[in-house]
């Protein structure tokens, strides 16, 4: 792809990897990431009876190191309903960016985006400009961040109703900062399914009605939102943000920006938009 990047595809996987460094260093990067890509998904699917169950008091018996990996950044979030498949993608994204920094740990910097789910490695004096969306459905960067190895962030993810999978929720996107990518895919789920309220513009369904595989079941999930008063965006995105506070308190969670209807919110101070109220 354009400046030296690599594209890898295959079902719903759709990975845009750039490894920095000597030419040498990162043409071998991306030749560890294609060998790790390949029968990444038939490992994944192999597995998905136990992916697409809600995690309960016992873990799980997985057997893929990706597979774990997505319950065991899941598992906080037991005592509500969610499936190992909150953070396929984000796993994905950190399974290949390792098999990567594994091969070549002399890289400057790398990153492996996963359809906006993303793994970063960074070193010193390297760091890494992320732009952020108000919308899945624009995917217009409007909020920016820069990233340094002196960070605790190596996974960034977005969630909303706009996304590839169903949201319980009405945020038109919910990004989020963490360890992992796995774990920022799991927690920006979370946060984007609390940002909601009631209101009778707001047009849900069961998933299974949508997808009779959805892992989220009988569950209501969020398929058209009207025109909303501004007191119920506030109401909204006040959930929301009680819930990422939370998750940022419990240490799960680095930061987040949620956005909905042109309005922002910030949790932890690390996002800031250009625009908006944070």
């Amino acid at each position: 792809m354009s400046g030296g990047r690599l594209h890898l595809q295959e079902g719903p996987i759709d990975l845009v990897i750039a490894a920095f460094g000597g030419p040498r260093q990162v043409q071998r990067a991306y030749g560890a990431a294609e060998e790790r890509f390949t029968g990444l998904l038939t490992e994944l699917t192999r597995e998905l009876r136990l992916l697409r169950q809600p995690l309960d008091h016992q873990p799980p018996s997985l057997k893929g190191a990706t597979a774990q990996q997505m319950a065991r950044a899941c598992w906080p979030f037991r005592s509500s309903y969610i499936t190992p498949m909150a953070a396929v993608a984000g796993a994905v994204a950190d399974t290949i960016l390792s098999a990567m920094i594994a091969h070549e740990p002399g890289l400057e910097r790398a990153y492996v985006n996963n359809g906006g789910d993303i793994a970063i490695h960074l070193t010193a004096d390297h760091p890494l400009d992320i732009g952020v969306v108000p919308s899945l459905a624009m995917a217009r960067p409007e909020g920016f961040l820069r990233l340094d190895a002196k960070s605790p962030v190596r996974g960034i993810a977005t969630s909303g109703r706009h996304g590839r999978s169903f949201s319980l929720g009405i945020a038109d996107a919910v990004t989020v900062l963490a360890r992992s990518a796995a774990e920022a895919d799991a927690a920006a789920t979370v946060i984007a399914n609390a940002v909601t309220v009631e209101d009778t513009v707001i047009i849900r369904r069961p998933a299974r009605d949508l997808d009779p595989d959805s892992d989220l079941r009988g569950l209501a999930v969020t398929v058209d939102v009207g025109p909303l008063s501004p007191q119920a965006v506030a109401e909204a995105l006040d959930n929301g943000v009680r819930r990422a506070d939370a998750l940022l308190k419990e240490g799960l969670i680095e930061g987040a920006l949620l956005a909905l209807a042109k309005e922002w919110r910030s949790v932890g101070g690390a996002i800031l938009p250009r625009h908006g109220r944070a």
